[in-house]
């Protein structure tokens, strides 16, 4: 039994086991898109990198209690300076290339960090965004890397110091900062590797593949952790890549593979192959598949998508999997609760959920007595007392969700009650994009909420009242208001759709009826005052 108590510690211990072993493998197209050559690390190679940037920070004094940004993508360079990171009790801020200037102040602000690791094409962005003189270096180049500003303090690194602090959006406005402990990372290997079932880790055999960002908790956590408790080789793509998965697949010789719902979708819309079932995969771990896809995906490839539920703020201590048969594909099922998690469903009234009525997800870590009902979950929203104690309410972690359950206790996923829109494995927070938004000149009030979109699962639309009625600029107008978004949000938060309309659904006290204003925005496209502005959301490289 291990007896580390940080990550570092961890993969230290399999490096030192194994250091001939395959830790990460970076393919072609990732190598491609990234300018550097493809190559499979071994642990020692990795182990022995990872110590001389643990000597670098340790001797510019980063330590205990200190926070590192890494602006890296899905780079080898982020796990090389995590795992060094952590080994001194630096806490790391994952963040996403996709955040633009306004994000960028604010996660480095509020998160306090006193360093950053930055793509070389960054660094001035970074910089700009810093009121502080925040140190922002390249990841192969060390010679800006400065005394930290403030000495590291005192204390002993265990399984609860912070590892990471990941940003995830809520309801209102502004990310919210998880605080996330080695624990918490620690956790959700230790539980990916136990499960088994039709998630199986063998140890030191598995390759998984995953092109699903690290500055999410999936990546960072289950994808990353799995290997290194089992051993096995992780292969970090940029991105997802429809035409060259399955290249990507079979070239790296990939037995598990990590998705979220827009991947089924666009890799059933190629024509069929007589190569689908050219590869090694044994299983999909993920979530989100359309139920009408999920039979027809498995039957062409030949491998089962494992539909899961978890959040950030939950890790593994109240993770859900559909692992066993029978999995009741195609009827948004992920599975039965394990003896290890406590979950209530509970309707509005308060009371309990009956058989196959929605009622909002509650849970908790299961312990003797319930002495511990947060173990493996987050630590902590930073900076935020009341939001914190507000989602623990009653002792139960309140995680926003809809679900039903049948008569064997199966749940089903039925519809989010936060509101929050969910793009392509996104969480976008209505109210920071209304808040840009409103900045427009002609913009009298603006409400913003999912529309349904079949390969993305939902699409960020903005109902818009003007000052005066837009007539034949409404084109134009629809694309300034985009624009707006583009400017200051990641592109993934502006509208697709830009609707204009008379008014919006209002309470008695003038507030955004939400659940009214979701169903108008399900027919508003394809209407002629609902401008499609879709084709100007694209990654800005």
């Amino acid at each position: 039994m291990s007896t580390a108590h940080t990550v570092f510690d961890t993969f230290a211990e399999v490096a030192r086991r194994q250091p001939e072993a395959d830790f990460l493998h970076t393919e072609a197209h990732t190598a491609q898109a990234y300018g550097i050559e493809p190559c499979t690390m071994t642990c020692g190679d990795a182990l022995t990198r990872i110590e001389a940037l643990r000597d670098r920070y340790a001797a510019a004094g980063y330590g205990f209690g200190h926070r590192a940004g890494l602006l890296l993508e899905n780079r080898p360079d982020f796990f090389l300076n995590w795992f060094a990171l952590n080994a001194l009790g630096v806490s790391v801020v994952p963040i996403n290339a996709d955040l633009r200037s306004a994000e960028l102040r604010y996660l480095v602000e509020h998160s306090e960090m006193c360093v950053a690791v930055c793509l070389p094409e960054r660094v001035a962005d970074l910089q700009a965004a810093s009121q502080n003189g925040l140190v922002v270096i390249a990841p192969d180049d060390f010679s800006a890397l400065t005394s930290a500003a403030s000495p590291a303090k005192h204390g002993v690194l265990s399984r609860d110091t912070e590892c990471a602090l990941l940003y995830t959006s809520g309801t209102t406005g502004r990310p919210k900062g998880c605080v996330l402990s080695n624990d918490y990372f620690l956790l959700a290997g230790e539980w990916y590797a136990r499960i088994g079932g039709l998630c199986n880790l063998r140890k030191g055999e598995e390759r998984l593949i995953t092109p699903l960002p690290l500055s999410h908790m999936n990546a960072m956590a289950y994808s990353a952790m799995a290997m290194v408790v089992t051993g096995g080789c992780l292969i970090q793509l940029d991105r997802f890549h429809p035409r060259t998965w399955w290249q990507s697949v079979r070239a790296s010789g990939a037995t598990v593979v990590h998705y979220l719902g827009v991947m089924p979708a666009m890799l059933l819309g190629a024509p069929p192959s007589v190569d689908d079932r050219k590869h090694r995969v044994r299983f999909g771990f993920g979530a989100g598949v359309d139920k009408r896809q999920h039979e027809a995906f498995e039957a062409r490839f030949g491998f089962p998508l494992l539909e899961a539920w978890a959040m950030t703020e939950t890790g593994a201590g109240a993770v859900v999997i559909a692992n066993h048969e029978p999995r009741l594909v195609g009827v948004a099922s992920f599975g039965r609760a394990e003896a290890a998690v406590d979950v209530r469903l509970v309707m509005e009234s308060g009371n309990e959920a009956a058989v196959d009525e929605p009622g909002e997800l509650w849970v908790r870590a299961a312990s003797e007595g319930h002495a511990h009902p947060r173990k493996g979950f987050f630590t902590e929203y930073l900076k935020d007392p009341e939001a914190t104690a507000q989602a623990w309410e009653h002792g139960w972690f309140h995680t926003g969700d809809l679900v039903r359950h049948d008569a064997q206790g199966n749940l089903y996923f039925v519809d989010r009650k936060k509101n929050v829109i969910r793009r392509s494995g996104e969480n976008i927070s209505a109210v920071e994009v209304e808040s840009v938004l409103a900045q427009h000149p002609r913009v009298k009030a603006v409400a913003v909420a999912a529309t349904p979109d079949e390969v993305r699962g939902d699409e960020v639309l903005a109902c818009v009242v003007l000052h005066e009625a837009a007539s034949g600029d409404a084109s134009t107008l629809a694309t300034e208001i985009t624009q707006l978004a583009l400017d200051q949000l990641a592109y993934y938060k502006a509208p697709g759709f830009v609707a204009f309309v008379d008014e919006l659904p209002l309470t008695v006290s003038q507030k955004i009826q939400r659940a009214q204003l979701k169903l108008l925005a399900a027919g508003l496209p394809g209407q002629s005052r609902c401008i499609d502005t879709r084709h100007l959301k694209r990654r800005q490289t």
